[in-house]
């Protein structure tokens, strides 16, 4: 593990301790007395395994987002003359994020009273670090790379409309760090331009792979979209189930969400609107 990593979790750790400790003081002055903790292993923290796993995330998120800089330049098929056109910019820090993150799903283990050295548990931690760097790998992407030498000059009639539907995604939902999962639907207009088909699943993961509400990753991939395009009209629509409400709080199995943002033509024109649902067989 390397230096900046290992100052990294003694950081979070000695933060959580901090924590505890003025917890336990307060708790002291009570006329009634404390609760017992959970019993852990000897040297791990018994700090509130909610704020370690966000620590995770954040550790995680933090080094990301710093790779993607760069990802709202207007300018999209300009990157010609790189060497280097992977749509992830980095993966140098990849090792130190699994390393924070296995060291914290085991201090979790051990605040909720399990013994992170049973057979069970001994890998577990590295198959969270390795999944939950997946489920955040969007930050480490660059759309602009992703759609790189995909749009191409095509010959299109005004009331010509591309309609791509049921894309499949998953994200995690930045309240409470529980999936949500669903389909993406993508209309446009085009206005001489077409983008790689393919290209529609890559950006809707790009900001799928991130912390999200419905809302804003919807928003997210028709704005992309909508300025590469440059088209009459533009419309996404977003059917999800979400686990936070499914698996917690109200407890509803069979709920689901919808969201859709518009530009252009699908905003003045409630027929080409209605066409998109129809081709989507609503």
């Amino acid at each position: 593990m390397s230096q900046t990593t290992q100052q990294i979790i003694l950081n979070i750790v000695e933060s959580e301790n901090e924590n505890e400790n003025v917890n336990n003081n307060n708790k002291n002055k009570s006329t009634s007395p404390p609760s017992p903790l959970s019993p852990v292993t000897p040297g791990i923290s018994a700090a509130d395994p909610s704020k370690l796993l966000g620590s995770a995330i954040a550790t995680l998120t933090k080094e990301n987002t710093n790779l993607n800089s760069n990802s709202n330049n207007n300018n999209l098929i300009n990157n010609n003359n790189s060497s280097n056109n992977s749509p992830i910019n980095s993966t140098s820090n990849l090792n130190n994020q699994e390393d924070v993150l296995k060291q914290l799903a085991y201090q979790f283990f051990a605040t909720c009273g399990e013994d992170p050295n049973r057979e069970g548990l001994l890998k577990t931690p590295e198959r969270f670090a390795k999944a939950m760097t997946g489920f955040v790998s969007g930050y480490s992407m660059d759309v602009e790379q992703v759609l790189n030498d995909a749009l191409f000059e095509v010959e299109t009639q005004d009331s010509d409309m591309v309609v791509v539907k049921d894309i499949d995604i998953f994200s995690l939902c930045e309240h409470h760090l529980v999936p949500f999962y669903g389909k993406v639907h993508i209309g446009y207009l085009p206005t001489g331009k077409v983008l790689g088909l393919s290209k529609f699943a890559r950006v809707s993961e790009v900001f799928a792979r991130r912390l999200q509400v419905q809302e804003r990753l919807t928003r997210e991939i028709a704005e992309t979209l909508n300025r590469v395009l440059q088209p009459k009209g533009l419309v996404v629509m977003i059917e999800a189930t979400h686990m936070c409400m499914v698996m917690r709080g109200v407890n509803k199995p069979g709920s689901s969400t919808s969201t859709i943002c518009k530009f252009g033509c699908f905003n003045d024109d409630p027929n080409k609107l209605n066409e998109f649902h129809r081709l989507l067989g609503r």
